[in-house]
């Protein structure tokens, strides 16, 4: 089966992450979703977001990760647009086995 995976990119001190994961599973209802918390990134600003032992960061690089049919996927995109900031989306295709 062919689906569109689409990943958002948010920090997790803006806590963006629980609205739009809320939104995609109560009122998109998509087929899946993952939040993965990374231990570092950086975008376009260029400042470094990390977390060691010694220094635990609560403004964290997030990912929301979620995949259902191509159309599914732009509507529930279409619906967040206001929460999520211009350039942090990433959509591909996929199979789903």
């Amino acid at each position: 089966m062919k689906v569109t995976v689409a990943r958002i990119y948010v920090n997790e001190g803006k806590h963006l992450h629980d609205k739009i994961f809320a939104h995609l599973h109560d009122i998109s209802r998509v087929n899946g979703v993952t939040t993965i918390r990374a231990i570092s990134g950086f975008g376009r600003s260029g400042d470094i977001h990390s977390s060691s032992l010694l220094d635990l960061s609560l403004d964290l690089p997030m990912i929301i990760e979620f995949f259902d049919t191509e159309e599914r996927v732009n509507q529930a995109l279409d619906e967040l647009k206001d929460l999520i900031p211009p350039g942090h989306v990433l959509t591909f295709p996929a199979n789903l086995k």
